[in-house]
Formats: C-alpha cells, structure tokens, sequence
C-alpha cells in the first residue's frame, strides 16, 4: 500500500524520538530541563527543543512556571482517563479566577468519578506536577488522599487525622521537598464527598494550613452548587 501523501521516510523516527520525550518527562519528574532530556535520550539539543516545543504546543507537555523544565500536559491526563471534557460553567470559573489571584500557588478542581479522579480544572498558571502519576498513584498526593477518604480507603492515620483534625488532606514534601499540597472536599447537597479543590505550593504553607484552608473554604462552598 502506497505511503499517505507527506508521509516522509523520517517521520517514524521522529514519532519515536517525541514519544521517548514523553516518557523521559514522566520518568524524570515535572521541572525536568530540556538540557537534561537531550542528555539522557541523546538527542541533538536543537532536536529536543523542536521536539519539546512542538509537544507543549500541542499540550501533552506543559513549562513550569518559572519556564525552566516541562512537565506532562492535559493530553496525556486525558490519555490515563484523568481529565475530564466538560468545562466549568462561567460562574464557577469567575470564582476560580478570584481565587488564583489571592492564593500564591495551584489551585485545582477534582470530581470523583466511578472510583478515579477526573480534573475539571487544572490552574494553567501552576499547573498539576504531574497528572499521570495521581491517576497512578492517588494516595501520594492530597487529591488522591481525598478520593481514597471518600471510598472509605483512607491511606493511613495521619491521613485520616488531617481529615478528622482540619477537614482536609495534605501532602508535605514528600514528592519534593520545599512543596506540598491540600485538598479540601468538596460535597454534594446530601453532604457526601463527591470531589475537592486542591491547592499545591509551598510546603511551609501546608503544614500549617489555618490560613489557606480559611482562604479557600469560601470557593469551595460556592462552587459544589455549580459542579457538583
């Protein structure tokens, strides 16, 4: 059968070679550089900046915040089943907005769905570390520690202490150091845990959690009518 037309004998490797990219992200950890990409695959350095450019253009590869590495995008969550297509109402997303430019870090949007999370919204300025490894390994990050909670699969007791104690899971540099992360539930009418807003920053900041659970309580009451 004859070649599509524009179907150049290169373009297999280069499938390959953007493929490759993606798994290094994912091997290496969000934030990882593209000089450290090339190293590893051994790629010319020109190559894996076209390849990374046109992986983020296409958004299965997203830049950190401070533009210095990468870090898996919203395809590749939607690829694990992560993401979800609906999209917030306008409301919800006014609310949102407000709250992303108050609180100085992520702040994120989770429904549970049929056991798994499923990411309304994801902050685009401080996105998720790493979407793939939460669908994989929820009980490493708070939102996941919620999802557990809510199936009754709370992953230890300090988990459930934070629960019990702040009404809040949290995760404290145990991914990286100097970060954490807090999900607060977020409830339908009948006050069952059907999702939660997740924050993700500082570590310092989730540890002592007074401050941003008292700057994010009133999103999270006014958002569960408009998604859940």
């Amino acid at each position: 059968m004859p070649e599509p037309p524009g179907l150049a004998a290169r373009q297999p490797g280069a499938v390959r070679s953007a493929l490759a990219v993606l798994e290094a992200v994912a091997h290496l950890g969000a934030g990882v550089s593209a000089q450290r990409i090339s190293t590893e695959l051994g790629l010319a350095r020109a190559t894996t900046y076209r390849l990374l450019n046109l992986l983020v253009e296409d958004e299965y590869l997203v830049r950190t915040p401070d533009l210095s590495g990468f870090a898996l995008g919203a395809r590749v969550a939607q690829l694990v089943g992560v993401t979800a297509p609906a999209r917030l109402p306008a409301a919800a997303r006014t609310l949102l907005a407000e709250a992303r430019r108050t609180i100085r870090g992520g702040v994120h949007v989770v429904l549970f769905v049929e056991g798994r999370l499923v990411v309304l919204d994801a902050d685009p300025d401080f996105p998720l570390s790493d979407a793939a490894r939460l669908a994989r390994e929820p009980a490493r990050y708070a939102l996941g520690r919620m999802l557990l909670c809510a199936e009754g699969q709370a992953p230890d007791a300090s988990v459930a202490a934070d629960l019990q104690r702040f009404g809040v899971t949290r995760q404290c540099g145990e991914l990286t150091p100097t970060t954490g992360c807090l999900a607060l539930p977020l409830r339908d009418d009948r006050g069952v845990t059907v999702g939660a807003v997740g924050f993700s920053g500082a570590r310092h900041r989730v540890e002592d959690p007074a401050e941003l659970i008292g700057a994010l309580e009133p999103t999270v009451r006014a958002l569960a009518p408009l998604v859940v």
